[in-house]
């Protein structure tokens, strides 16, 4: 069995789409962990003044901005980045028109990727999506939990991109052998408030059968990108990080045999255990999750 690294953290990184969701909880449990953060986004095109902590508005489809960011070449910000966390993109699909989120996001990845090249950054996290993994699962997965070990089965633009994104950080690392990249497959992102809605999922199953139930509470979604950070094994590597549970009061293993009655099912199903495999984060990262829905809110059942 593969121990995790023991964590050697960056001193100072740089978090694009830090104005999102997820991006706001990596910013806030990076620095609480005493990292210096630059945090990075175009997000209605915010004023830096307004932010709290350091803040740089970047436009990441420019490479020479994208350079420059990562190189100290804005006034009152220093270089000396050790690490890059790329959490930027037009976050789902059917948000724009395929044609345009393919533009955005591809540009904005590669532009990051060879940006951290560039300029000798030797640690890259990046957002990969749950999607890759065949959501919205009209077509069954091959087995659950599903995990990394069949290919990606991108069914959108959006899962395209992603998964070109993956195969991208692959060449990058055989390009650069030092160069350590880690893509983290988000399940849908939770914040506490998020969390209300949940009983309401319980009266039809197939509401959430679009990625098999999953979430992840944004602050654990902060924890992996932290235990990436200090993931010192050079290479392309790609990891699945949802939640321990599903958003159901019924048992995990009554809602595949209701809604995906002929899917293979690997092995005994915990409660609610998610159907997003997390065993590798486990093992190879030292991933834990801390936080539940249930935490929060009563289930119904």
């Amino acid at each position: 069995m593969t121990e995790p690294v023991p964590p050697t953290l960056p001193t100072r990184v740089v978090v694009t789409g830090a104005a999102g969701k997820l991006g706001r909880a990596v910013v806030a449990h990076l620095r609480a962990a005493g990292i210096d953060v630059l945090a990075v986004d175009r997000a209605g095109g915010r004023d830096p003044r307004d932010v709290d902590g350091e803040f740089l508005l970047v436009d990441l489809t420019d490479y020479g901005q994208v350079v420059e960011a990562f190189t100290g070449g804005a006034d009152e910000h220093a270089g000396g980045v050790e690490a890059v966390v790329h959490l930027a993109a037009v976050p789902a699909p059917g948000l724009l028109l395929n044609a345009a989120t393919f533009a955005n996001n591809s540009a904005a990845t590669y532009n990051v990727f060879a940006a951290a090249r560039a300029a000798g950054i030797k640690r890259v996290v990046w957002a990969s999506s749950e999607t890759v993994l065949g959501l919205p699962f009209d077509t069954p997965p091959p087995y659950a939990p599903v995990d990394e070990e069949y290919p990606p089965r991108p069914e959108s633009t959006y899962s395209l991109n992603k998964a070109l994104e993956e195969e991208m950080a692959r060449h990058f690392c055989r390009w650069d052998p030092e160069l350590v990249m880690v893509g983290l497959r988000f399940s849908n992102v939770m914040d506490v408030e998020d969390y209300a809605s949940f009983p309401s999922f319980d009266a039809d199953p197939r509401l959430r059968r679009w990625n098999l139930w999953g979430y992840i509470d944004a602050r654990d979604g902060a924890q992996a990108v932290e235990r990436a950070l200090a993931n010192g094994r050079p290479g392309a590597d790609v990891f699945i990080i949802a939640n321990a549970d599903t958003v159901m009061s019924r048992s995990s293993a009554d809602l595949m045999a209701e809604v995906y009655p002929g899917v293979e099912i690997r092995r005994e199903l915990g409660e609610h255990e998610t159907l997003l495999s997390i065993d590798k984060a486990r093992r190879v990262l030292g991933y834990e999750p801390r936080h539940s829905w249930r935490d929060h809110v009563a289930p119904t059942g």
